[in-house]
């Protein structure tokens, strides 16, 4: 049995990138391991899916999903490269929500990159210098009506 506390505090923080600019990504070939995929095709499926989820959100996904390609070396010392992607949090969040929800640790990413995009949310609307607590405030104050 997993714990999200496990997981969130090594699986999948262990498997996040952060670019030049600080942006989070994680590699979906990664994310396909700590989600017990063992073929690409059916990760693929799972990512194809997420991809639909992202266009019926109006969101693109060029931002969300950025395809890369790595190098692979092969059984027999070949070296060849592969497609990959740059998956943003909210791409991984579309990925566990499409994923096998049979699988325990499907059910911890969801959990997971739930909890992250709802942190991300949050700070988001912490007043900063452009936003200011007046604004904040009438927004909650609709949300109140």
């Amino acid at each position: 049995m997993y714990n999200i506390e496990d997981y969130k505090n090594t699986v999948f923080e262990s498997i996040k990138h952060i670019d030049e600019d600080g942006n989070e990504y994680w590699y979906a070939r990664e994310l396909m391991v700590v989600l017990e995929y063992k073929k690409w095709q059916n990760f693929k499926t799972v990512i194809n899916n997420a991809k639909i989820s992202c266009i019926n959100s109006n969101i693109s996904i060029s931002e969300q999903f950025t395809e890369v390609s790595k190098p692979l070396v092969g059984g027999n010392g070949n070296i060849q490269n592969v497609l990959d992607y740059k998956l943003s949090r909210y791409a991984c969040y579309l990925i566990t929500q499409n994923a096998d929800p049979r699988k325990e640790v499907v059910s911890l990413g969801q959990t997971y990159f739930a909890i992250q995009k709802r942190k991300q949310e949050l700070l988001e609307d912490l007043p900063t210098p452009n936003k200011p607590v007046k604004e904040i405030k009438d927004k909650t104050d609709l949300l109140e009506e």
